[in-house]
């Protein structure tokens, strides 16, 4: 029987109808927690609420929009009036190409979403959490966020921003017991990450995906549910002197080569 380490909390989950959002929504109920949910794509949006039932609800809502960051946090505070938890996750991969073949609207795009929807959701966020005493935020960065690779360049620039952004989030939250990580996965296996392989080779998407194998030595792509775990230990208690650090589920590709 799972654990309801989180009752009584209230968690925001943006990029919610994803697999890993949606993995970690699931995660949150099954925990006891009240979850919001936040997407641009309505059906899956719509039908992830309907399955959790009454501990659910949801924003439609570009994450990248000032306005619309505004709308969807005081949807969530208008149903529960507090924020315990802020899962900021909406992301896009953009195209895989050389930088100077990237179109510039395609960086311009990546970054918008990436980096300036981790933006905006913390300065949603940070002021309301301090004003209740606290809470606990989780962005998600990328292995990508930790080093370069070819061909993704936009990717890789957005990912290792929104790793700074946590670092001065957490500095900033710290003094109000506002807890501040990021998660850095490695290839997960998700609608985005078959996208990716099949932009590494458009002719075989199945050698794309070797391709990406084999710079992981655990040989095998991770699961949404194994991310959820980790961003369950970082949003309750367990993690409670952890802040400012980015977490690593990357199946060890970041450890070194694979010989």
């Amino acid at each position: 029987m799972t654990m309801a380490r989180l009752n009584d909390k209230v968690a925001l989950v943006t990029g919610a109808a994803g697999g890993i959002g949606s993995a970690v929504a699931r995660a949150f109920v099954g925990q006891g927690a009240r979850v919001h949910l936040v997407d641009l794509q309505e059906e899956p949006l719509v039908a992830l609420a309907n399955s959790l039932g009454a501990l659910a609800s949801y924003s439609l809502a570009d994450v990248s929009d000032e306005n619309a960051t505004r709308t969807y946090i005081a949807d969530a505070l208008s149903r529960e009036a507090r924020i315990d938890i802020a899962f900021l996750n909406a992301g896009i991969v953009g195209a895989v190409s050389r930088i100077e073949e990237t179109p510039n609207e395609v960086f311009d795009r990546v970054m918008r979403v990436n980096v300036r929807g981790v933006w905006l959701g913390l300065a949603g966020v940070l002021p309301m959490m301090r004003a209740q005493g606290g809470g606990s935020i989780v962005v998600t960065s990328s292995i990508a966020g930790t080093r370069g690779t070819a061909g993704q360049g936009a990717y890789v620039a957005s990912k290792h921003a929104v790793l700074g952004l946590m670092k001065t989030a957490a500095l900033e939250g710290a003094p109000h017991r506002i807890r501040v990580n990021a998660i850095c996965p490695a290839p997960i296996d998700t609608e985005m990450m078959q996208a990716l392989a099949a932009g590494i080779d458009p002719g075989d998407h199945e050698a794309g995906k070797r391709k990406v194998l084999s710079a992981i030595p655990l040989g095998r792509y991770g699961t949404a549910d194994e991310v959820a775990k980790l961003v369950m230990f970082l949003s309750g208690d367990d993690s409670s002197y952890c802040t400012g650090a980015a977490y690593m589920i990357d199946g060890g590709g970041t450890a070194g080569p694979v010989r």
